[in-house]
């Protein structure tokens, strides 16, 4: 269950972490009795997935006795991600017990965070991070951003049940996170929604589009005034957010895509692109910068939002051209294949 891969860019392994759970023990009967019985997993790839190593249970040797005052815990689901210093990060969620009676939990004040697991010796050994503390936090993604100067950062994007997503950063590579708040530019459905992020170099100042005039047979796309949107300390921003999720208040539908041009400062998110109109679900995103390139994996269907899964790509230029044309195409996708 909560698949979670990361990618060890200098060995050039593909780790695999996700949950097992005894029998079809529930979620709300772990939280309910306060007994977890979730185990960490992982296995390990070496040649691109095409075998894989036995199956190691981290459970005890990560997080030890702390395990017992979690309810349940889980990771993702979706990717974890390799920082510019090496280290390894999975996000993770746990339902944290704060107050037993007569050795019985109370269900109304067992409540979730999220944080990380993290590796800073190319995945031999895994350690826990700090909660993320303030609003009850589950599934989410991290993704490394620019702060003041050339400060790195770790942001952070969770679901929550309060109508809107919730963010937060870290100043020591996820060790520990700055209180979260809620974004109010991005909804959640009742009950909220997993979504994904993912972080890149800000473009140059034009891209190509197919069907253009020049010698190349492209036309170039010059970027509006927003390329150099600045961060608070008036530096440009060279690292954006992209971020995928469905845009409805009410209900899981339509899937979007937001563009964030200024992740260190106060939320600047855009208008979403949906990529997928109908019933929509959990998505994950991945880029390729070197193509311009980005995919969006996503459940997807005609009555529900589970009744299957699909693939998407679209290309930066794509991106940047519907999020902001909201007059010609109302978060409209015009670009990129489906499958």
């Amino acid at each position: 269950m909560n698949p979670c891969p990361v990618y060890e860019q200098g060995k050039g392994i593909l780790f695999l972490f996700f949950i097992c759970v005894r029998g079809k023990t529930s979620e709300c009967w772990q939280i309910f009795t306060g007994r977890n019985v979730a185990r960490l997993c992982c296995v390990s790839s070496q040649d691109g997935g095409e075998t894989w190593s036995e199956l190691t249970d981290l459970t005890e040797g990560v997080i030890g006795e702390q395990v017992r005052r979690w309810a349940t815990f889980a990771v993702g689901p979706g990717h974890g991600i390799q920082l510019q210093s090496g280290r390894l990060i999975i996000p993770a969620y746990a339902y944290f017990v704060r107050c037993r009676l007569c050795c019985l939990p109370l269900p109304w004040l067992t409540k979730p965070h999220a944080f990380t697991f993290y590796s800073d010796d190319r995945g031999e050994s895994w350690h826990v991070g700090k909660i993320i503390r303030k609003l009850k936090t589950v599934e989410c993604e991290v993704a490394e951003i620019e702060g003041q100067g050339s400060e790195r950062i770790l942001y952070c994007n969770a679901r929550t049940s309060q109508g809107h997503r919730a963010e937060a950063i870290s100043k020591d590579a996820g060790l520990d996170f700055e209180k979260a708040n809620l974004c109010q530019q991005l909804v959640e459905p009742p009950h909220g929604c997993q979504g994904s992020v993912v972080s890149f170099a800000a473009p140059k100042r034009s891209l190509q589009l197919e069907g253009g005039s020049t010698r190349d047979g492209k036309e170039a796309l010059l970027l509006p005034d927003w390329t150099n949107c600045s961060s608070v300390d008036g530096s440009v921003n060279r690292v954006w957010l992209v971020y995928s999720h469905p845009t409805s208040r009410k209900e899981r539908v339509d899937l979007g895509t937001f563009l964030n041009q200024s992740p260190g400062g106060a939320s600047g998110w855009s208008r979403p692109w949906v990529i997928h109109r109908g019933p929509s679900g959990y998505s994950d995103l991945a880029c390729c910068e070197s193509e311009h390139l980005f995919g969006c994996l996503f459940e997807c269907g005609v009555h529900s939002e589970c009744e299957e899964i699909a693939f998407c790509w679209f290309t930066m230029a794509d991106l940047l051209k519907n999020v902001n044309c909201t007059e010609e195409n109302p978060t409209g996708y015009s670009g990129g294949d489906t499958e």
